[in-house]
């Protein structure tokens, strides 16, 4: 036991071998430069800028985005029956109605819930063109084209009548009356 002791020494709660190659490294403390060029060039750095130097570096510039964007679930496309279709459209048409003009649409402030269809961008995917996601947006409806573009504005979102698969209003009573003419 007290050959074991004189061939190891106790260096902060560690057992360190006097055969270790580096033991004098370890004793010195950190270099200091006091007044000599070196620190000139070099001044000492305080501790919180100095972590800067040991953050993560992202070496690949778009590689965590594009990781990411491939980890979105597409899904095949609904097509509404007639049905469905029809009630998009009366639905729609009350819209138009209360969002005839920007003043009108201001003024009845009306806020809807759509969900709606949009296929794959990206090239690089197995479902390119093929299949899409679904996205829901949220907001006052700010205008109704049914007759050029048969497209839905709401909030800065436009929609395509064709891609809309549900439009709820936040005001449940709104579809239940009659649009007015």
């Amino acid at each position: 036991m007290s050959q074991i002791c004189k061939q190891y020494i106790l260096w902060e709660g560690r057992l360190v071998s006097l055969q270790f190659p580096y033991l004098q490294a370890l004793f010195q403390q950190r270099p200091r430069h006091r007044m000599d060029d070196f620190e000139f060039h070099h001044p000492p750095m305080e501790r919180g800028k100095r972590a800067k130097i040991f953050a993560p570096y992202d070496a690949l510039d778009g590689y965590s985005a594009s990781v990411k964007k491939k980890n979105i679930e597409y899904v095949d496309r609904i097509f509404p029956d007639e049905g469905q279709k029809e009630e998009l459209n009366r639905r729609l048409s009350i819209l138009h109605a209360l969002t005839r003009t920007a003043r009108l649409a201001k003024k009845n402030r009306v806020i809807v819930t759509a969900t709606y269809y949009v296929p794959c961008a990206d090239e690089h995917s197995f479902a390119y063109q093929v299949k899409g996601q679904y996205l829901t947006v949220s907001g006052a409806v700010r205008k109704v084209d049914g007759e050029l573009t048969q497209t839905l504005t709401v909030g800065d979102t436009v929609v395509s009548f064709d891609d809309l698969l549900s439009l709820e209003a936040e005001n449940k009573a709104l579809f239940r009356e009659c649009p007015a003419e």
